[in-house]
C-alpha cells in the first residue's frame, strides 16, 4: 500500500471523480437542496420570531438558493472541481453563516437557535472531503466549526459543540469513503487491463502456434529425416520451438496471475530475459511473481547466465542437460546454473585464465563483480558443475509480491 499523504489523497480524488465517487457528488447535491429546504422551514415556521431582521434573513436564503444551484451545476463536471471553486464555496458559506450575528436577536443566540444556514453549512466540508480526502474534509470542518462556535453565546455553546463534533466526523468519514471508492475504482480498472492483456496474449499465442511453431516443428521433423547438415538445422529449430513455447506459456501465466504490473522507472522483470534460454536441454525455473531488477543489472545477469550455458554446450556436449533456477529474496537475487556434465578438474579454471581463455573470469565473474555481486563455481569430476550468480538488491528496488503473498 502507498503511504497516506495529502498528495495521495489528491490523486485518489481525481480518480474518484471519474469513477466510483460520482455518486457521492450527486448525493452532495441532494444534501444541499434538502438542507436548504430545512433552512427555509426553520426561518418560516420554527424560528420565525427569532430574527430581528427577517427581510435580511430571507435575502440570505435567496443567496443560499442561488449558490446551491450554481455549485450543483459546477460540480457536475469533474474538470470544474478546482481548488479555487471549492475555496470560494467555503468562503461564501462561512460568510452567510456569520451573517446570522446581524440577523437574529441576541436572545436567540443565547438559547442556541441554529444559524440561518442551519445544516447547509456542511456543504463545502463534504465537497472538500469528496474531492481531496479525509484530511481536507477535517481541515474545512475545523474552519466551519470555528465560525459556528464564534456565534455561540452562554449556554448555547454546548449545543453548538454537538454540531461541531458531527461536522468533524462527517468530514473525516466522507473523505475516507471517497478514498476507498477511488481505490476500488483503480483496482477494478487494473483488473480490466490485466484481463485485456491476458486475452491479447492468448490471441497472439494462438496465432504463433498456428504459424511459427508449426513451421519450426516441420523443420525439425524434416531435418531429422534428411540427416547430415539438415539434422543440425532441425535440432536448432526444435530448440527454438521449445524456447518459444516456454516464453508464450510464461507470459500467459503471468498475465492471468495479474503480475503484469510494471516496476518503477529503470526496472525490468528478470524473467523476461531468462525464460527465452529454455530449450529441450535447458530447464528454466522462475518465481511466479516478477523479479524486478535494474535494467542494466538484469542485462548483465542474463549475459552471465548465457555465458555459463555456452560453457555447458562447449565443454559438456550438445546432449548435456542444464537447469537454471532463479531465487528472489528481499536483499538478494540468485541465479543458479547446474549441469550434468563431467565436471571441472581441479586447477582447470586457473589454467584457462593463464592461457587467455577468459570466459569464466570475465564473462561470468567479472560481470557480477562489477555489479557488486559474486559468482561462485563449484564442481567435482563426474558430478557436474554449479554456477551461483548472486546479485545484491539495491535499496529502493522492492521484491514484487504475488496476490497470494501480498
Amino acid at each position: 500500500m502507498k503511504p497516506a499523504s495529502a498528495c495521495r489523497e489528491g490523486r485518489i480524488g481525481v480518480v474518484g471523480q471519474r469513477g466510483s465517487s460520482e455518486p457521492l457528488w450527486r448525493a452532495l447535491a441532494v444534501f444541499r437542496f434538502a438542507s436548504l429546504g430545512y433552512a427555509v422551514l426553520r426561518l418560516a415556521v420554527i424560528d420565525r420570531g427569532m430574527y430581528s431582521r427577517p427581510g435580511w434573513a430571507w435575502g440570505v436564503i435567496g443567496m443560499m438558493t442561488v449558490w446551491t444551484i450554481g455549485t450543483t451545476i459546477a460540480y457536475a463536471r469533474p474538470d470544474r472541481r478546482t481548488r479555487l471553486l471549492l475555496s470560494v464555496d467555503l468562503a461564501v458559506t462561512a460568510a452567510l453563516l456569520l451573517s446570522t450575528a446581524a440577523l437574529q436577536y441576541p436572545s436567540a443566540l443565547h438559547r442556541g437557535v441554529p444559524p440561518v444556514t442551519a445544516t447547509w453549512l456542511a456543504g463545502p466540508v463534504l465537497a472538500w472531503a469528496v474531492r481531496y480526502g479525509r484530511r481536507a474534509g477535517l481541515i474545512t470542518a475545523v474552519i466551519m466549526s470555528g465560525c459556528d462556535l464564534a456565534l455561540a453565546r452562554g449556554t448555547a455553546f454546548s449545543v453548538a459543540l454537538n454540531g461541531v463534533v458531527l461536522l468533524l466526523l462527517s468530514g473525516v468519514i466522507v473523505g475516507h469513503l471517497a478514498r476507498l471508492a477511488a481505490q476500488v475504482e483503480a483496482e477494478r480498472q487494473h483488473a480490466t487491463e490485466v484481463e485485456a492483456a491476458s486475452r491479447e496474449r492468448e490471441r497472439l499465442a494462438r496465432h504463433i502456434h498456428d504459424s511459427v511453431l508449426q513451421v519450426l516443428a516441420l523443420v525439425q521433423r524434416r531435418g531429422a529425416e534428411a540427416g547430415g547438415t539438415a539434422a543440425e538445422l532441425g535440432r536448432l529449430a526444435g530448440q527454438q520451438e521449445a524456447a518459444l513455447r516456454a516464453l508464450m506459456g510464461g507470459g500467459i501465466e503471468a498475465a492471468q496471475a495479474g503480475t503484469l504490473a510494471a516496476g518503477g522507472p529503470g526496472e525490468l522483470d528478470l524473467r523476461a530475459l531468462l525464460l527465452p534460454a529454455q530449450t529441450d536441454r535447458v530447464t528454466v525455473s522462475v518465481p511466479a511473481q516478477p523479479v524486478l531488477v535494474e535494467r542494466a543489472e538484469a542485462d548483465e545477469l542474463a549475459s552471465a547466465m548465457r555465458a555459463a550455458l555456452d560453457n555447458v554446450r562447449r565443454h559438456c556436449g550438445e546432449q548435456a542437460r542444464a537447469w537454471v533456477l532463479v531465487e528472489d529474496e528481499p536483499g538478494l537475487v540468485t541465479v543458479t546454473i547446474r549441469d550434468d556434465g563431467p565436471g571441472i578438474p581441479d586447477g582447470r579454471l586457473a589454467e584457462a585464465a593463464k592461457a587467455g581463455r577468459l570466459g569464466v573470469s570475465h564473462s561470468i565473474r567479472g560481470r557480477l563483480r562489477d555489479l557488486g555481486g559474486s559468482a561462485a563455481i563449484s564442481s567435482a569430476p563426474g558430478d557436474g558443475t554449479e554456477v551461483a550468480l548472486r546479485l545484491p538488491r539495491r535499496a529502493g528496488v522492492s521484491v514484487a509480491r504475488s496476490p497470494e503473498r501480498a
